[in-house]
């Protein structure tokens, strides 16, 4: 009970609603920066739903620069739920209608993101995405690229 309360007592305003911003910078594949529409700070947002790869690993920089040519500068819809252990609001992020963890999905450019016996919400985009060999399931990628949690787990965090 008090681990849920001190998540909870971390949650912003923009938590747990949804609220509209631009998409001022790219972190990673799954990472943004968007300032509400409303004003003030942007605010580090964590796309729910989906695990792209660490910049410093295979596909992560291809990811990246997906995601940026997608979404900077562009207006979104930020459905905001809690905040991960970094500090980032987990959303699910909503361009001109389209989902864009689903999207990332879709093109090979992330995984669904899984939990112990949970395979995630776009495990079936994932799975066509592995089907058509596409973006970190290409076989031109060279040797299929770990998932970031494991790769994590060997190496470290990316900095």
């Amino acid at each position: 009970m008090l681990l849920l309360w001190s998540v909870q007592a971390r949650a912003s305003t923009h938590s747990a609603r949804v609220w509209w911003g631009v998409v001022s910078y790219v972190v990673d594949g799954d990472t943004v920066w968007v300032r509400p529409e409303e004003g003030g700070k942007p605010l580090s947002i964590r796309v729910d739903g989906i695990d792209a790869p660490e910049i410093c690993q295979p596909g992560g920089v291809a990811s990246r620069d997906a995601l940026m040519r997608r979404a900077l500068g562009q207006r979104v819809t930020v459905h905001g739920r809690l905040h991960d252990a970094y500090g980032r609001q987990l959303a699910r992020l909503v361009l001109g209608g389209d989902d864009l963890g689903e999207w990332m999905v879709t093109q090979g450019l992330a995984w669904s993101y899984r939990y112990r016996n949970d395979s995630g919400p776009y495990a079936r985009q994932q799975g066509q995405a592995e089907a058509a060999r596409l973006g970190l399931f290409s076989p031109a990628q060279g040797p299929r690229p770990v998932y970031p949690r494991e790769f994590r787990k060997q190496h470290g965090r990316c900095f």
